[in-house]
């Protein structure tokens, strides 16, 4: 839905509004006509039902708003007398249309003070539940959300199981596009595996101002681009789901280009504009490497790899003859801790040298190793529209930008002819920012070398805290990576565990918490 789309459909809104509560606009003392004045009638309203003004915020706050309204009709019907269950009930299931059937049908007599008449705990519980809902979604979607890491992509930067807090403040939280959702689930229901979502109304992207821009090297969270994964019941034969770009699925790589960049990369080091990308210190790149041995020299292979840190990802090449190990994640460091180890001849890292069909944009001689160079798109910046450059930008084209009608846009190809929306075309600007990502463990990361770009409305957000790591492999309370809790994810120098100093607050909290209020019982 445009702009406009939307405008037409508050007007309708507030059209269905008036005609639904005016007279009890005025059984409440107030004038007809405020039951039709968009914004101030929902301000009016407030004072109506006894709750603060400020309530009218939350009825513009996309997912925000969907809790806020059973919760409106239900105090509406209060002030009004009908406070039976079943009242609350058909006000929820008509989606507040029961409240025509109370303005036109019923007398109505205006509470003023619902204070007067003592709430039962049910309904205090229910209050104090809502409003829990409400603040954490409010957190969830516009500040921190929480986050797993699931994959090695990452791997050394960030583990299989670590939890982390990503912040939506950094890059500017963006305003949900899918209106109608659960809130604090992603794209299913927990347990029932069914769409937490519908595809309709969507809202325009809009993301807030933020406190910094992606830079190189940063690790950012973002919705998959090309995510049509079966996570819902569907007929075969069916390729997979579309989903709006909110729900597609998270993704966790770091940014090695930014909008403007000429990327390539070569015998696997990635360069930008020309010169070799410099990553931070906590960075550990991660490539395959080919380990030969004498076949004499017995080898502790157990503490080898646990000096390493590798815990996977070591195998024969070839299990009859057990002379060549393939290491499939070795940092340039164990590698050279290998070449000094008794009984191993070579470490040679593995290069990529044939074309591979997969990696986009699917019609060159690239591989993962050697690709490039690429340009990343730039807001505002044109590109010449060729049937050689047409595959780089296609699909940018055709699925990430829209038209001016704000519809998808409309691209044919005949011979050497580019149409766009009916019209020939030599070129094509950009209308939005894209961003390439890719994992430090460079052979064993699905990233933008398959995919091609991130838009700049599927970012998501920055990680910036490890509250917790799990590891699968630990046994007892070795499970906890303590070294990781509490750390941050950026930053200078090697990660630095925070959590002692956490544990010492909370032991003066207590301490404090506890003498002030033995102070306060001495006063009384």
């Amino acid at each position: 839905m445009t702009l406009y789309h939307w405008f037409v459909f508050f007007l309708f809104i507030q059209i269905v509004h008036f005609l639904g509560t005016w007279k009890l606009y005025e059984a409440a003392g107030r004038k007809r006509w405020e039951a039709g004045i968009p914004v101030y009638n929902a301000i009016v309203l407030m004072k109506i039902i006894g709750r603060p003004s400020w309530w009218t915020i939350l009825l513009f706050i996309p997912i925000i708003n969907l809790i806020m309204f059973p919760v409106i009709w239900i105090e509406t019907l209060r002030s009004f007398g009908k406070r039976s269950t079943l009242d609350s009930f058909l006000g929820i299931i008509t989606f507040g249309l029961y409240i025509y059937y109370i303005n036109y049908t019923q007398k109505l007599n205006y509470i003023s003070d619902k204070n007067t008449i003592s709430e039962n705990k049910t309904t205090d519980t229910l209050s104090s539940l809502i409003f829990a809902i409400i603040v954490a979604t409010f957190v969830h979607t516009y500040f921190i959300q929480p986050y797993t890491i699931p994959t090695s992509s990452l791997e050394k930067s960030l583990l299989i199981g670590d939890f982390l807090f990503v912040s939506k403040v950094n890059y500017g939280a963006r305003v949900p596009m899918t209106t109608v959702a659960l809130p604090m689930v992603h794209d299913s229901i927990p347990f029932v595996k069914t769409k937490s979502y519908l595809n309709w109304p969507q809202l325009p992207y809009l993301r807030l101002p933020g406190i910094e821009t992606i830079n190189r090297t940063d690790i950012v969270v973002f919705n998959w681009p090309v995510d049509t994964v079966h996570y819902f019941f569907e007929a075969k034969g069916k390729p997979g789901v579309i989903k709006p770009i909110d729900k597609k699925s998270n993704y966790v790589k770091r940014c090695v280009g930014v909008p403007g960049d000429s990327l390539s990369i070569k015998d696997g080091i990635v360069y930008i504009n020309g010169k070799i990308l410099q990553l931070p210190e906590r960075a550990k790149p991660q490539f395959s490497y080919t380990v030969s041995l004498d076949g004499k020299t017995p080898i502790d292979f157990e503490y080898l790899l646990k000096d390493l840190d590798i815990t996977d990802q070591v195998y024969f090449k070839n299990n009859e003859s057990k002379d060549t190990l393939l290491f499939r994640a070795l940092t340039a460091a164990g590698a050279e801790r290998l070449k000094n180890v008794p009984g191993i001849t070579s470490v040679t890292r593995e290069i990529s040298r044939t074309p591979e069909a997969a990696i986009f944009p699917q019609n060159t001689n690239w591989n993962q190793d050697n690709f490039g160079p690429i340009y990343i798109p730039q807001r505002g910046k044109t590109v010449a529209l060729t049937p050689e450059t047409l595959p780089f930008y296609k699909r940018i084209i055709t699925d990430y930008e829209l038209n001016d009608n704000g519809d998808k846009n409309d691209l044919k190809v005949t011979g050497n002819e580019i149409r766009l929306n009916g019209e020939i075309v030599k070129n094509y600007t950009f209308k939005q920012n894209y961003y390439w990502m890719m994992g430090d463990n460079r052979h064993n990361s699905e990233d933008s070398r398959y995919w091609g770009y991130v838009p700049e409305n599927h970012i998501v957000g920055k990680p910036i805290f490890i509250w917790m790591s799990w590891d699968t492999n630990g046994k007892g309370i070795n499970k906890i990576r303590w070294d990781r809790v509490f750390t941050t994810v950026s930053g200078e120098g090697q990660p630095q565990s925070y959590f002692k100093y956490f544990l010492i607050f909370l032991v003066v909290f207590f301490i404090g918490d506890y003498f002030w209020k033995k102070r306060k019982e001495n006063k009384k």
